[in-house]
């Protein structure tokens, strides 16, 4: 049987702007699966980014729930919201967030800091986290040695070295061009068919169709929650090659 790793019942979010409240999601609920692979897609102002900020713990609802694997993240305080997101999500954003002066071994190695490994163990886990995404030769390289695609795959592998319940993508390929892009979504496909679950935001239908289920919000409810029938497919698994 399918066992949920993220349930949503009711989901609201209200934001007061003086005297305006701006209700960015009405009610939402949902359910993904262990596995899924999702894409969520909107117009500017469908609530997909305040949906994707509360699915990652960055922000709670103002009503309904949230269960992520099993812990219910509704009412958390800002310590247990950090705690849950440095556990169980994985994080890849538009912009890379790659700390310039870090070599890329010691960006991917940085949440593992957080969770308190040391740090023999610390650069094991980052290296072959780099070789996973295709990049244990440039491990010593630092962002500005490396290609904006190289540069988000140093992203992924610091997203996927605490191994998380979900891989959180905002945008993956907002900032590559089309080439790159879909070598990014390759990746991607290859370790959705690891196992990995991952959840995407994008206004690109050609790089939504990669999931295998698309949800579309329009005026922060749900418009259509659909499967994917021949969703695009990366190559069988091999090793990536450094660009």
């Amino acid at each position: 049987m399918a066992q949920p790793i993220i349930q949503t019942e009711n989901i609201a979010r209200k934001y007061v702007m003086g005297e305006e409240v701006v209700q960015a999601l009405k009610s939402v609920t949902f359910s993904i699966n262990k596995g899924e692979y999702v894409a969520f897609m909107g117009p500017s102002g469908s609530g997909k980014s305040t949906l994707m900020n509360i699915i990652g713990a960055l922000d709670t609802p103002t009503g309904g729930t949230y269960i992520l694997n099993g812990k219910d993240v509704s009412n958390m305080d800002d310590n247990e919201l950090a705690e849950i997101r440095n556990k169980e999500i994985g994080f890849v954003f538009q912009t890379f967030n790659l700390l310039p002066r870090s070599t890329s071994l010691d960006n991917v190695a940085l949440p593992l800091v957080y969770s308190g490994v040391k740090q023999s163990e610390r650069s094991a886990r980052a290296l072959k986290s780099l070789t996973d995404v295709g990049l244990g030769n440039r491990a010593g390289h630092k962002p500005n040695e490396l290609s904006g695609g190289q540069r988000q795959r140093v992203a992924i592998a610091r997203a996927l070295v605490n191994n998380p319940s979900i891989l959180l993508a905002d945008e993956p390929t907002g900032n590559l061009d089309s080439k790159t892009s879909y070598e990014i979504m390759d990746l991607f496909d290859q370790l959705h068919q690891k196992g990995n679950t991952i959840i995407m935001v994008t206004h690109e239908d050609d790089i939504a169709l990669y999931a295998h289920r698309i949800i579309r919000l329009r005026d922060g409810l749900i418009e259509s929650d659909t499967i994917n029938p021949n969703p695009k497919r990366a190559p069988k698994l091999a090793p990536q090659t450094a660009e």
